[in-house]
């Protein structure tokens, strides 16, 4: 089996890739994977096995559409991950991330139509949906995003449906809520505030604090990721992720205690524009059809992410010049 794992270098695409040259995922032992990056600044290749003989590693843009239509013959599979994801980002620069989300996804999906690309799945996020004040949404919910991020991920998710209902192209789509875990690019709230700890620094805890999210170890997404691709129905669409609900503050006073600071540490901060105040994902579907349950409990897996980034500064350093 051939996979094309696109925006593979970055932090839950690296951790599939890992896993499926580690041989975890029933069905895909002795997978030869390919990985498409741009390697903007989120992607390295430091975090893949380079040496890997069943790695290939191409440079390239989803966005060139030459470059897929070489690319994807004899690859049985596409599991697409590249994306621009950082909802600050999107509200400054929001054109990258129309770029590439949605006239990426697009180019991707008339890329695997053309080459009869068996099994495709497109990575999304719970963010498409906006906010939710009580109860969990399901599959079928109206998308409601709120920032430009999720409205190009919004935007992906139904160029990925119109292409399955007009075409019939075999995609299915996951959503995932918050991930966390190692070799995730410290500009997300557990790395940046882990980081900033272990350097001395304050952390900026937007507003009240009071904002509500999952959480789910990236471990966990990349597993029910596979259970789709093995499993999922083309056309449907699965949520992934874990119960597991925290405000932001209640987060940040379980890291402080994890890397032994106290509360004088938190810097109050304005709230992001247009701050969704709660995500909640239902994964029943997921439960029912693919088999899929979150395993890693998110206290371990917590404790597990801060000795990482504690052990692991010469990976994150270099990525953090502001506190050089």
């Amino acid at each position: 089996m051939r996979i094309l794992v696109t925006g593979g270098a970055g932090f839950i695409g690296s951790h599939y890739v890992r896993c499926l040259l580690d041989d975890q995922y029933a069905g895909c032992e002795d997978a030869e994977v390919t990985v498409l990056d741009k390697l903007t600044y989120a992607g390295t290749t430091s975090n893949l096995p380079m040496d890997n003989p069943r790695l290939s590693f191409v440079r390239g843009d989803i966005c060139d559409r030459d470059l897929l239509m070489d690319l994807l013959p004899g690859h049985d599979a596409v599991v697409h991950f590249a994306a621009e994801s950082h909802v600050d980002r999107s509200i400054t620069d929001p054109g990258v991330f129309v770029r590439t989300n949605v006239l990426g996804t697009q180019t991707l999906a008339d890329s695997c139509l053309r080459r009869n690309i068996e099994r495709v799945v497109h990575v999304s996020t719970d963010e498409v949906y906006g906010s939710i004040a009580e109860g969990s949404w399901s599959e079928d919910a109206p998308l409601c995003p709120s920032s430009p991020y999720s409205a190009s991920k919004a935007g992906s998710d139904l160029i990925m449906q119109a292409y399955h209902h007009t075409h019939g192209l075999p995609v299915c789509i996951t959503r995932c809520s918050n991930n966390y875990g190692p070799h995730q690019f410290p500009e997300k709230l557990i790395p940046l505030f882990v980081t900033n700890l272990l350097s001395g620094r304050d952390v900026p805890l937007y507003g009240d604090g009071q904002v509500v999210r999952q959480w789910v170890h990236v471990d966990d997404h990349c597993r029910g990721i596979d259970l789709v691709l093995g499993k999922g129905r083309p056309g449907e669409v699965y949520h992934l992720g874990w119960g597991v609900e925290l405000t932001n503050r209640s987060l940040t006073e379980r890291l402080l205690e994890m890397c032994g600071a106290g509360p004088e540490r938190v810097r109050r901060v304005a709230d992001r524009l247009g701050h969704d105040q709660r995500y909640s994902l239902n994964v029943d579907k997921a439960r029912r059809e693919v088999g899929y349950e979150a395993r890693i409990s998110f206290d371990d897996g917590l404790a597990e992410t801060v000795r990482w980034y504690q052990e692991n500064r010469e990976w994150w350093e270099p990525l953090r010049p502001d506190l050089g």
